[in-house]
């Protein structure tokens, strides 16, 4: 078997249909079906099935989907370490990443690094910290930023100090304060992140003695800062992610004084590409 047809196989699975994957690979639709067809002769038994909505795994092909993975990262490492010999950095990046990381931090790093390594390519794969440990652990990205402590099967470098504050509506009481305290925060209508995002505010409001009235959760962080400017409740949100802002709300510091504590993510941060080590090595130089 060619790593040819594993990656013929996993453009498939990603975009849902061959004619996308033919598409977005350059290839016709036909000679993605052949290969396809061919992988499966090879191994005996049917991997996708075809459909009027698109293709979905045989349970017999997401058996085999975590060495699929594997075998394609490991190929992956191999040419770039026969790269770097002949005096050439290539391959790819793909690196999980969540709103705040993408704005603030990634663009002036990804331009120091490409300025150094040019023809090293870069996929952000944007997610929530469920999401990137995920992709972390079946291997579809290379490295991720998170917030921790995180799952006990990923290595973790610690980057920052993320400073988590309080929003208010512009016209709401607490705006006096300079600094408002969790128990102040007692009845108020509250605006969560969805599942996978809250992590950082279920940990400030776990050193409260009560739990708060959560009227909606909303998708995103600038879901949140809306909702909150219309007046429909306050929330918690790490510094980070109010940087820049201008919407009409008061930002308070909390007095308890919480944190999230982000850091840069790998299944295996010895085993990781040569590019990702490379890349991570300019992460913590740039925020660290």
């Amino acid at each position: 078997m060619t790593i040819n047809k594993y990656q013929v196989l996993m453009k498939v699975i990603k975009h849902g249909s061959l004619t996308k994957a033919a598409e977005v690979m350059g290839y016709t639709q036909s000679g993605v079906s052949h290969t396809i067809n061919s992988l499966e002769e090879e191994l005996g038994f049917q991997v996708i099935i075809r459909g009027r909505t698109g293709i979905r795994m045989t349970k017999n092909g997401e058996q085999i989907m975590g060495n699929i993975r594997e075998i394609l990262k490991w190929n992956e490492h191999l040419e770039q370490q026969v790269a770097s010999i002949h005096g050439i950095e290539t391959g790819t990046i793909h690196i999980g990443t969540f709103t705040s990381v993408s704005v603030h931090w990634l663009p002036r790093i990804i331009k120091r690094f490409q300025q150094d390594y040019p023809k090293i390519n870069i996929n952000l794969v944007p997610g929530d910290y469920r999401q990137i440990e995920n992709g972390l652990l079946n291997g579809e990205i290379d490295c991720g930023f998170l917030s921790l402590p995180t799952i006990d099967q990923l290595e973790v470098i610690p980057l920052k100090q993320d400073k988590m504050q309080i929003i208010l509506p512009f016209n709401h009481p607490l705006s006096k304060y300079n600094e408002i305290s969790l128990a102040e925060l007692f009845k108020e209508p509250f605006i969560m992140p969805q599942k996978g995002s809250d992590d950082d505010i279920n940990r400030v409001l776990a050193a409260a003695s009560f739990k708060p009235e959560i009227k909606f959760v909303a998708g995103d962080d600038h879901a949140i800062m809306a909702m909150v400017e219309m007046g429909l409740g306050i929330s918690i949100l790490p510094e980070l992610v109010l940087r820049g802002q201008q919407r009409q709300i008061h930002i308070k510091d909390l007095h308890e004084s919480k944190c999230r504590s982000l850091g840069i993510a790998a299944h295996s941060i010895e085993n990781v590409s040569p590019a990702t080590k490379k890349f991570i090595s300019y992460v913590q130089s740039a925020v660290c």
